[in-house]
């Protein structure tokens, strides 16, 4: 039993650096962060003005605009439509045990 703990430590050990740079391809500078800021603001987002009321949508109107002049599609972006987060998965001919209970 305790070769097997010290296995799964050791495992665990190895495997934290693998895991903790997996997006370390994509990683954003902080010229590159300021940049998009200074688009933001151009665009016509104030950060920290205050006004938090219309937070989502200002921003993604802002981003939108940014979208549009730098001539196509970005990502992230928010995707129009809903969602079916938090629905019952539907039922397949077959009922759970405590159907009707």
């Amino acid at each position: 039993m305790k070769l097997l703990v010290q296995t799964v430590v050791v495992l665990t050990v190895i495997a934290a650096p693998v895991t903790s740079f997996a997006q370390a391809d994509s990683a954003v500078t902080r010229e590159q962060v300021r940049a998009e800021l200074v688009q933001l603001e151009q665009a016509g987002y104030r950060i920290g003005d205050g006004d938090n009321a219309n937070y989502p949508a200002d921003i993604q109107a802002a981003e939108a605009r940014v979208t549009a002049q730098n001539g196509g599609s970005s990502y992230g972006g928010m995707v129009s439509g809903s969602s079916a987060s938090g629905a019952p998965a539907p039922v397949t001919g077959l009922q759970p045990v405590y159907f009707g209970q």
